[in-house]
Formats: C-alpha cells, sequence, structure tokens
C-alpha cells in the first residue's frame, strides 16, 4: 500500500514474488484503490507492507479490517505509522478537524487525520490481526542504522491472522 521507489525497484526484480503495488492517488500504484475497498478476493496475499498510510484514511479500523481479509490464513503484514512525542495514551481523532492547520496542531502533519497512541496494537488486534511488536533496531549496530536511515527507535508492528 502507498509504494515507495526505494522498495519498487528491489521488489521488482525477485523472481520469487508477485509483487503488486496499491494506492489512491500514487503514479506508481499498479493498482488504484482505496484501503476502505481493496478490490482483491479473501486470502489473496502473502505479505502486505502498508507503512505510514493509517494516518490519512478516514477510517483506519475499516482500513485495517480489509488488509486482515485479502491476507491468506498463513499471511502477515507490517502496518506502521508515525508516533509523535509524547505518545498519548489513546489515539487522538476528531472529524471536526479539518483545515490543514488545524490538523497540523493537533496531529503533528497537515493532512493527518489522526494522532496515534500506545493503544495502536489494541486496534490492530480490534481489525482481527494477532499483533507481535518488534524493536529490529535495537538489536542492530549503529554503523547499520545510520548506513541504511533507520529510525533508531521504532517498533514494527507485525500483524498476522
Amino acid at each position: 500500500m502507498a509504494p515507495e521507489l526505494c522498495f519498487i525497484t528491489r521488489f521488482e526484480k525477485m523472481d520469487n514474488l508477485e509483487y503488486v503495488t496499491g494506492d489512491l492517488d500514487s503514479p506508481l500504484a499498479k493498482v488504484k484503490m482505496d484501503l476502505h475497498q481493496i478490490p482483491f478476493e479473501n486470502n489473496n496475499f502473502d505479505v502486505v507492507f502498508c507503512t505510514h498510510v493509517m494516518e490519512h484514511v478516514s477510517n483506519d479500523l475499516q482500513a485495517m479490517t480489509e488488509i486482515h481479509r485479502i491476507l491468506k490464513s498463513t499471511g502477515w503484514a507490517i502496518i506502521q505509522v508515525p508516533f509523535f512525542h509524547p505518545i498519548p495514551e489513546k489515539t487522538f481523532e476528531d472529524p471536526s478537524i479539518k483545515s490543514p492547520g488545524e490538523r497540523e496542531e493537533a496531529y503533528g502533519q497537515d493532512d493527518h487525520v489522526r494522532k496515534y497512541g500506545k493503544d495502536f496494537a489494541d486496534r490492530l488486534r480490534s481489525a482481527g490481526f494477532k499483533v507481535a511488536v518488534n524493536d529490529y533496531a535495537s538489536e542492530m549496530d549503529q554503523a547499520v542504522i545510520e548506513k541504511f536511515g533507520l529510525p533508531a527507535a521504532e517498533e514494527i508492528f507485525i500483524c498476522s491472522k
């Protein structure tokens, strides 16, 4: 979801996978789609990678449920969102906040519609996922983190059925 140039070339060269990109607006996407109504059959994908998208969609729980629906029973997804410190206990969203300036002030960016809290894993679970949280970067050498531009303290949310 929301294809990123840094992955497209790398994944498309791999003979052992079929790489499908999807997005509502991106010209990089092979499939134009709304995450609220993903146009694929149930149990269709082995892996879904959705990074920094949920904070933009109007109904993140519906979008998470759609990702859960299209995953195979043995599939897994990485669903990442930005966290702004201090991280609130609960995700904050208010549909009455509409202007870019108000969104910037409330959510940390003018095109976000919510600010995620420590309840993010619970939100994923409410969509049907089993969630494992891992902080891979904490186990890596600082030189590797810098070489690949990895966020030093970002937890990875690995979701499965």
